[in-house]
């Protein structure tokens, strides 16, 4: 959540997903450890952290399964960053366009 040094808390997480097609819902509990202190973060507030981070998560899963990204030979130069905004602009797009099935 931070990347300066020194674990100062762990964090319990259970994360709830429902299954869309069964409409089961399956718990799963995970640990992350901060070196943020409660005075430096609430609960809630490490939840953001949380959430925020696993945002940007789902964004690099779907533009790897979408223009497989993680395969890509171009690795020099600013032709990866521009790849990777042409990628997040098409994955928008079709989001807006009301695409569901992107990844």
């Amino acid at each position: 959540m931070n990347s300066s040094p020194g674990a100062r808390r762990a964090v319990q997480i259970k994360r709830r997903r429902t299954d869309r097609k069964t409409g089961k819902t399956a718990v799963k509990t995970v640990y992350a450890v901060t070196n943020l202190t409660a005075e430096q973060a609430t609960a809630c507030q490490l939840a953001e952290l949380v959430r925020d981070h696993w945002k940007i998560e789902a964004l690099h899963h779907a533009r790897d399964t979408t223009v497989a990204e993680d395969a890509s030979q171009l690795r020099t130069g600013n032709t990866p960053r521009a790849m990777a905004t042409w990628s997040n602009l098409t994955i928008g797009a079709l989001r807006t366009a009301g695409v569901e099935n992107i990844v």
